[in-house]
């Protein structure tokens, strides 16, 4: 038997993936949020993928219950999206703290880094990531290239990584509070993990 077949198969991942915006629940424009972080996790990852998908409004009580009933679900990752700005109705971040246990604050940062090689305004963001339970928690931007670019990180011309990614993070971040292990497309996104927490490679 040769090495390769003897990997164990990339194990399932439920993943919740939520979508924050008064006009697009109901109904007045088509949201691009939800299929845009479907999209991206399909191309980065290669776990069997269970998303466990929500539209709904920028009100604080509705977001925070999402997220707990989505973390209660088992979904080792949640991801939102939109309502992240200091606009009165952008609620998302202050819904994602009241529900976390510990607060990971290196994820914020790194968004904003990413964000303000493109445009200035990118300091407004109070995005934030959090630990409940099992499931690591993060508010993402609401446009879906914007998405793309915080996740995957940006590329210098020659291929190098320029501003790494949020997502090489990620999958470490999940092993260290008790979830699925995590197996990243390297050309999208390569996972970062210590020598020690490799399990195998592909």
């Amino acid at each position: 038997m040769t090495e390769a077949a003897a990997l164990p198969a990339p194990e399932p991942v439920r993943i919740g993936i939520v979508s924050i915006s008064d006009r697009a629940s109901r109904g007045a424009y088509e949201d691009r949020g939800l299929p845009a972080l479907r999209d991206w996790l399909t191309r980065a990852l290669l776990n069997p993928l269970d998303f466990q998908a929500r539209l709904i409004a920028d009100e604080q009580e509705q977001i925070s219950t999402t997220l707990t009933e989505l973390a209660d679900a088992g979904c080792s990752l949640i991801l939102t999206t939109g309502g992240t700005g200091p606009a009165p109705r952008d609620v998302t971040p202050e819904a994602t703290l009241a529900v976390a246990d510990k607060v990971m604050p290196g994820f914020g940062e790194q968004m904003r880094r990413i964000g303000q090689h493109f445009v200035p305004t990118a300091i407004l963001s109070r995005q934030v990531a959090v630990v409940r339970g099992k499931s690591l928690i993060i508010n993402l931007p609401g446009q879906p290239k914007a998405i793309a670019e915080t996740l995957e990180g940006l590329r210098a011309d020659d291929g190098g990584t320029l501003v790494p990614g949020i997502f090489a993070a990620v999958p470490y971040c999940i092993d260290l509070i008790g979830g699925p292990y995590l197996e990243t497309v390297d050309a999208v996104c390569k996972a970062f993990r210590p020598r020690n927490a490799i399990r195998h490679t592909r």
